[in-house]
Formats: C-alpha cells, structure tokens, sequence
C-alpha cells in the first residue's frame, strides 16, 4: 500500500502576496546560513533564512510589479530578478547591501522567465524573451553585450516563447537552447549560429515550463491542458515524443528536475504538487497543502543529499517547504 503523503515540513508566511518564483541558495560553505528567495505579485523579493524561518531581508526594486524570476549568479550575494515592469535587476547583496547595481530593460510583455548558464569564471550567458513577440535574446554578463537574437523564420507562427533553458553538455561545448512556445511547440536552437535544430509539438496548449536533463538527454514538458510531455534528443539532435502521461486535473505552472535527476515535481493549477520518478516518470506522491493555483517548485541545492528540500509557492501567499529525500 501507498504511503500517505507527509506534511510540509515547515511554511513560510508573510510575503501577503501570491508567491511566483523561488530559488535556494544552501550550497556554500557550512558556515553559511541557507537561504531561499522568493518573489511576489506585490514586487518584493523575500530572502527567507531556513535557520530561523523567517525574513532575513525585503528587497524592492520593481516599482511594486510582480516579480517571476529569481536567480543567484554564482553565489548568494549576486541576485538577479524579473519583474513585470519589464526590468531583470542585478543585486549586490554582500555585507548586508540591497542595492541594484544593475537592470537590463527587456521590453517583454509575457511571463517568460529569463534562464542564466554560467559558460567561464565570472562569465554567464542569459536568454530572455525580447521586445518583438517571437524573438528571444541571448546576452553575455555581466558585460551586458548581446551575443544573438533568436527569431523563427517568416511563416514559422509560434507565437510567443513562454519558457526558456539554456544548457551546454560540457564546459567546453557549444550553449544550446530550449524554448517552449506558445503554439506548443519545444525549439532547440544552436546559439552560435542563431539557428533552430529542431523543434517538436508537445502540446496543443502554449508550453507553460519545461526542464531538460542534458546527462540523459531527455527533457520534459506541461501547458495548460492535462499532458506531462516527455521528449527527447537524439544524436542528430533531433527533438523526438519519448512518452506522454496523462494527469489528473488539466494546467502545469511550472516543473523542475532535481539536481540529482532522481526525481521532479510538478506545480499544479489544482493546488497540487506531484513527485514523480524521473526515470520512468513513475507517480510518487501527490502533495496536498495549498488552497490555490501552485505558481513555483524548486528543489534546494544542499551538498548533504539528507538535508535537501523541495519550496513550493502559491497563489495563497504561502511557501510550503518539504523534505522528500529518497534514496532510491
């Protein structure tokens, strides 16, 4: 028999907005608290200590416009954010600082987060929606230079891009990037060249977040409709269906691989977050805590395997932190 589903291992209160996107920082040395950001309707990024559980610092500097992205660069103390007005803010957080050093303004009207790929020491490629509806853009930082501009060709028709992943095999290979967009489809584009490589429909609904694991070479995918699509990549890097499974209740807001790639979790418009073995997308448990939409899941970056977390954040302006390791 089917173990019941655990209880939040601790929630985090006090945002009083819908709570978009989250991200952990609990990897550095042990002498580090860990940390976990979170970012809201009402334009405040939290920086919530996992110690104590509460608030160590309110950041605002998004004109009180929702934010949907959060990210650290290479360590806790450099923060980047996307927020509704159109603005991603780089932040220097280091000695207690909240300042934003730094903003790029995206001229995009969408929800797509950005998605940051550390190539070197100190040097990092960011792809984000751009102004044009169907164009995404690739930047180098922290210099800010535009390394591309990604466009379908005249007549392609895929709508805007609603979710991005930049990714490279090794350090040493070529950055690809995959890109969901509104018609459904997932896009594999060769960033050097500015050219697509393939490009599969998944959905028949815009893709609302996929993630990839580039060690299998399999990536997975959900919209609004009531399919998980798993796809992957050939040698040829061709874009090929692997499997479909079907849900329960239709709308996927968000999905995320562990880093260990034992395990994802799924954000639900029913309030739900399921756990699924990633090897053969088997169902593990369906977490039941929240009383709205689930916007945001993301599994903390603990070295120690015991000590890792899955954050998930909701529409109820509640966090709900979890401890699901498992060793098989």
């Amino acid at each position: 028999m089917a173990l019941p589903p655990p209880d939040p291992q601790f929630v985090l209160r006090g945002t009083s907005a819908a709570v978009h996107t989250l991200h952990f920082s609990c990897g550095g040395p042990e002498s580090d608290i860990p940390l976990l950001f979170s970012g809201s309707e009402n334009g405040l990024i939290h920086v919530w200590n996992l110690k104590t559980h509460r608030v160590d610092t309110a950041l605002d500097g998004h004109g009180r416009k929702s934010v949907y992205c959060v990210e650290t660069m290479g360590g806790k103390d450099r923060l980047l954010s996307q927020g509704r007005d159109q603005r991603i803010c780089l932040w220097d957080l280091a000695e207690g600082r909240t300042s934003v050093t730094d903003s790029v303004f995206t001229e995009h009207v969408g929800f797509c987060r950005f998605s940051l790929l550390k190539v070197a020491q100190g040097r990092w490629l960011m792809a984000m929606a751009a102004r044009s509806l169907e164009e995404v853009q690739i930047l180098e930082l922290p210099s800010k230079t535009s390394v591309c501009t990604l466009k379908p060709d005249v007549g392609a028709k895929l709508g805007m891009p609603m979710c991005l992943k930049l990714w490279q095999l090794n350090c040493g290979s070529q950055p690809v990037l995959l890109a969901g967009y509104e018609d459904g489809s997932v896009v594999l584009w060769n960033v050097s060249m500015g050219k697509v490589l393939s490009q599969l429909v998944c959905h028949q609904e815009p893709v609302m977040s996929l993630d990839f694991d580039s060690e299998k070479a399999k990536g997975i995918s959900g919209s609004s409709e009531k399919v998980l699509s798993i796809w992957s990549l050939n040698e040829q890097q061709n874009l090929q269906v692997y499997k479909t499974h079907e849900l329960v209740n239709a709308g996927i807001s968000d999905i995320t691989i562990r880093p260990d790639k034992k395990i994802l979790a799924t954000a639900g418009w029913d309030h739900r977050i399921r756990i699924f073995g990633w090897k053969k997308l088997k169902p593990l448990a369906v977490l039941d805590y929240h009383t709205a939409t689930v916007h945001c899941v993301s599994f903390s970056d603990h070295s120690n395997p015991r000590d890792r977390l899955l954050a998930a954040g909701s529409k109820d302006q509640r966090i709900s932190v979890w401890s699901i390791y498992t060793q098989t």
